[in-house]
């Protein structure tokens, strides 16, 4: 059974950076794409960045291009989203979850296991 653990939430001012981990459970990482997702306060989970499974494809929502970063490690079974510009919208319980194992896909259905969530808040 796969597990998915994020760490790396935390309180941040407006402007700052976070570095959020997802570490995977098992000898399977490599084979799945993966994604980051988010849910403020009163709102729909939402789409926030994926990966390809070998690390070479990244696809973002609008709202944090430029201002995200999505990466892998396959070797350490890890997924990272690197935040930077933080901004108070961008406050949310952030969860990974593991995608298919082609391409890169939005669709919150098609991710079949997830982490527990970090929470991540941003100060203005």
């Amino acid at each position: 059974q796969v597990q998915l653990v994020e760490s790396g939430g935390g309180l941040v001012q407006a402007g700052g950076s976070l570095t959020l981990s997802c570490a995977a459970s098992g000898r399977t990482f490599s084979t799945y794409s993966m994604g980051w997702f988010r849910q403020a306060p009163g709102k729909e989970r939402e789409f926030v960045a994926a990966i390809t499974r070998a690390g070479d494809s990244t696809y973002y929502v609008d709202s944090v291009k430029g201002r995200f970063t999505i990466s892998r490690d396959n070797a350490k079974n890890t997924l990272y989203l690197q935040m930077t510009s933080l901004k108070p919208e961008d406050t949310a319980v952030y969860s990974c979850a593991r995608g298919p194992t082609y391409g890169i896909l939005t669709t919150q259905r098609l991710y079949d296991v997830w982490g527990q969530g970090t929470q991540v808040t941003v100060s203005s």
